[in-house]
């Protein structure tokens, strides 16, 4: 039988500047994990169906947030940074036995907004950079 769990105890952490993971969750309110992978075509002439190969996997992550100075500087910190960042990611939190993916990053984009009668947020943009483990916190 399905476990289900409620999103509001997902984890996310990334290191800052200075390479350190660091849990930035209580500021965010949404955490997107795309991942797919490429299929390349191999149908030649003569066929009547097309047929593929499976070739590199491309997974990424989007977070939204409520805008916080401490998170800001953080973030601001790995913005185009040429190093690779660390990263972790708990879908359902952090119990143990959860599901969480590890791995690494680059910041691509950061944005902060505000509007009239808005609160201040922000969002930020990963491209993951090699393989993405998947275990359980322990």
């Amino acid at each position: 039988m399905p476990t289900f769990r409620h999103g509001k105890s997902a984890v996310f952490k990334v290191d800052n500047s200075g390479g350190t993971l660091t849990d930035i969750s209580n500021t965010l309110n949404s955490v997107s994990f795309p991942r797919e992978a490429e299929t390349l075509e191999t149908t030649s002439f003569g066929s009547s169906d097309r047929s593929y190969v499976v070739g590199f996997k491309n997974q990424t992550i989007s977070i939204e947030g409520s805008f916080d100075a401490t998170v800001d500087a953080h973030l601001a910190g790995i913005l185009g940074q040429e190093a690779s960042v660390s990263f972790e990611y708990g879908p359902e939190g952090s119990t143990s036995t959860f599901t969480k993916y590890t791995g690494e990053c680059l910041m691509t984009s950061y944005e902060t907004s505000a509007g009239v009668g808005d609160i201040v947020s922000y969002s930020a943009e990963f491209q993951i950079t090699g393989a993405v483990t998947r275990g359980a916190y322990a």
